[in-house]
């Protein structure tokens, strides 16, 4: 990697709404940044997210953000989309519900934080880190006082990409979260608590 890769990034963040809606397609490409998922695996159930993967998800997706939903955070470089960070009320994710891993830690209303997509040409120059500061910011700004992730902490040092989706605990850490739960040796759950001002 040369000395210029390294060099990190100057990102502004902007909550997907509906009038940014052509940046995320942008991002995402005609794959919807992995396999077809369009950020719904953790919002639809299992049989649901299968039917309608790829161009259904998409159209779901789509539907979400334009019925006035903000369901994450996109990152640019000047005018290009260059990350995504979903982050939403607990609640909103399906998923969660079902995982015997990620249940509730406790009865505390949080915000959860489980996806990441970085174009190929940021990765490994701290795009989610900066991401999940964004993030904190705009939960903040919500009124939220939680945010939770749920990344890996893989077993070697490097892992693909599409493993990778949910974050790793090096950039949780980085961003300032903390461990409060650990039921899987790679699948800590983390947490950032936003302090009043």
């Amino acid at each position: 990697m040369s000395a210029s890769q390294k060099i990190t990034p100057n990102l502004t963040f902007y909550p997907l709404t509906s009038d940014r809606w052509a940046d995320l397609e942008r991002l995402f490409g005609k794959n919807g940044a992995c396999g077809g998922c369009w950020c719904m695996d953790w919002r639809l159930e299992r049989s649901g997210f299968n039917r309608l993967k790829g161009e259904g998800n998409r159209r779901a997706f789509k539907r979400l953000v334009e019925s006035g939903r903000i369901p994450g955070i996109l990152a640019y470089e000047k005018d290009k989309p260059v990350g995504w960070c979903s982050v939403e009320p607990r609640e909103k994710f399906s998923r969660l519900k079902r995982s015997r891993i990620l249940k509730q830690v406790d009865e505390k209303p949080v915000w959860s934080v489980n996806c990441f997509f970085v174009d190929k040409s940021l990765r490994g120059r701290g795009v989610s880190s900066m991401l999940l500061k964004a993030a904190v910011e705009y939960v903040k700004r919500q009124g939220g006082k939680i945010v939770e992730g749920y990344p890996v902490e893989p077993s070697r040092d490097r892992i693909p990409a599409a493993f990778g989706y949910t974050g790793l605990a090096s950039a949780f850490l980085k961003a300032g979260f903390v461990e409060v739960a650990r039921r899987s040796k790679t699948r800590p759950i983390m947490r950032y608590i936003i302090k009043k001002d």
